[in-house]
């Protein structure tokens, strides 16, 4: 798979979600007057910013690893980042003994609303450090920098402003930024499919599907890897909340492991644009990191 089908590829993956997608959003409720008409929110755009009265709640594609369905208002800004990321990861058979540990500075997600409900997203990690130490051959390495840069759209097919359940499409793609230690400088892509349900009570449930391609080993092609998720999160108190989650992902190689975790965190709302939150992923297979824990910040404007 060449630069240029990997991209083809991508955008055929949303054409093929999106024909079905819009047939349901056409046959639903919609909050806003038809046409665009007095009080229609489908009439703000980037250059024409949504008033703060008719602004949704503010919703974050973090902390959890299921990302949410919606946008950012038009014509507003979000930012949403790891303070702190620590990976902590151990590999042991018979004739292998290393532990990994990966410090994440700042890694950010900034977002953009283009209209009420399309939002562009870019994601870029400033600073890197790994370690990886070979018990057995009792050697240490060490490697620093800057990481990935990514761009993604985010096009909500229903529920950004109303009703039990939401959809969107969120095609991404890598850039091709030099290789590095700590990059592999290949151009990478996929489709992100998030679905929310509001289950009431102050219970809600998100559910993920995501297709990956990846550049294989033999930096020949492409690999495929397909990702699933379901979390459940809770009001606990009016700032508050919760969530647990189980999260996977399965290659396309063959005798590939899966890599399995399970997850939870807190989130705190300091007021309506401002949300800070912790937690930690723990690996349920030998393939996933055995711990990662973060503490992060979503701020809009």
């Amino acid at each position: 798979m060449t630069y240029h089908s990997l991209v083809r590829g991508i955008f055929t993956l949303v054409a093929i979600f999106a024909i079905p997608s819009a047939a349901v959003k056409a046959g639903q409720e919609n909050p806003d007057p038809p046409g665009g008409g007095p009080g229609s929110k489908a009439s703000y755009h980037l250059f024409h910013p949504t008033p703060s009265a008719l602004m949704r709640d503010m919703s974050t594609d973090r902390p959890d690893q299921t990302e949410s369905p919606y946008t950012v208002d038009a014509g507003h800004f979000q930012i949403e980042c790891d303070l702190v990321n620590a990976t902590f990861h151990r590999e042991r058979t018979s004739f292998t003994d290393m532990r990994t540990t990966d410090w994440a500075v700042l890694p950010i997600n900034v977002k953009v609303g283009i209209l009420n409900d399309l939002d562009l997203q870019i994601l870029f990690d400033p600073y890197i450090h790994s370690t990886t130490r070979d018990h057995l051959a009792d050697t240490r390495q060490r490697h620093s920098g800057t990481g990935e840069l990514s761009t993604r759209l985010k096009l909500n097919v229903w529920g950004n402003d109303g009703g039990k359940t939401a959809l969107a499409l969120m095609p991404f793609l890598k850039f091709p930024l030099s290789r590095t230690a700590i990059r592999n400088g290949e151009t990478e892509g996929g489709l992100i499919v998030p679905l929310a349900v509001d289950l009431s009570r102050g219970w809600g449930m998100g559910l993920m599907a995501e297709i990956d391609f990846v550049r294989n080993e033999a930096d020949d092609g492409y690999d495929t890897d397909y990702v699933q998720s379901l979390t459940f999160s809770r009001d606990l108190s009016e700032r508050i909340g919760g969530y647990v989650e189980l999260f996977s992902v399965v290659s396309s190689v063959s005798g590939s492991d899966w890599h399995g975790q399970a997850d939870g965190g807190l989130t705190y709302g300091l007021n309506a644009n401002t949300q800070l939150d912790l937690g930690c992923n723990f690996g349920l297979t030998d393939s996933a990191p055995d711990l990662n824990p973060f503490v992060g910040l979503s701020l809009r404007f």
